[in-house]
C-alpha cells in the first residue's frame, strides 16, 4: 500500500513540474468582442484585468494589473508585436524605466516586492477591426530578465 501512495505522489509531483503552461485568463467578453491573456512566462503567472471591453476602443478605461517581482526593475524594456494569422505585422518597443527616466510608479522596485497597479489607459485607437488577433507583450529588465510576458487573444466578431 505505501509503495502505491509513493507512486501516486511521484506522478503528480512529475506532472506538476511537466506542465510550464499557465491557464488563460478572461480580460473580458462583452457582445462581440473578447480579450483573454496567458502568462509566456513558464516561472510566473500575474493578475490582469479591465473595467469593461467596450471602453477600449471608446476612450481612456481603466486596468488593474499585479504581480511579485522575482527581478529588480532599475530598466524596463517593453516589447510588444501584433500577430495576425501567425505573422507578425507590427513590432513596437518602449523604454519604461531607466535612470532620470521613470514612466511607471513601479520604476525602481526590488526582487520579491508586490507590484500593483490601478489606473487609466488610452490606446489611442478608434476602432478594432473584425478578426482574431495575438498580441504579445513582454517586459524585460537592464540583464535582459523575463519581468512579465502574455499573449493576448482579442476577437472582434463585428465591427464598431
Amino acid at each position: 500500500m505505501k509503495t502505491s501512495n509513493v507512486l501516486v505522489l511521484i506522478l503528480v509531483l512529475f506532472y506538476i513540474n511537466a506542465s510550464t503552461e499557465w491557464p488563460t485568463h478572461t480580460v473580458c467578453k462583452e457582445d462581440n468582442l473578447e480579450i483573454y491573456y496567458k502568462s509566456c512566462d513558464p516561472q510566473q503567472d500575474f493578475a490582469f484585468s479591465i473595467d469593461r471591453c467596450s471602453d477600449i476602443t471608446t476612450h481612456t478605461f481603466n486596468i488593474r494589473g499585479a504581480m511579485l517581482l522575482r527581478h529588480d526593475i532599475k530598466e524596463l524594456y517593453l516589447k510588444f508585436n501584433l500577430i495576425i494569422n501567425g505573422k507578425t505585422v507590427l513590432t513596437y518597443s518602449e523604454t519604461l524605466c531607466e535612470p532620470g527616466l521613470s514612466k511607471l510608479i513601479f520604476c525602481g522596485k526590488k526582487k520579491g516586492e508586490h507590484v500593483y497597479y490601478e489606473g487609466p489607459v488610452t490606446l489611442g485607437i478608434k476602432e478594432i477591426p473584425q478578426g482574431d488577433y495575438t498580441v504579445s507583450a513582454k517586459l524585460t529588465n537592464e540583464d535582459h530578465a523575463t519581468v512579465a510576458c502574455a499573449d493576448f487573444t482579442v476577437k472582434n466578431y463585428l465591427d464598431y
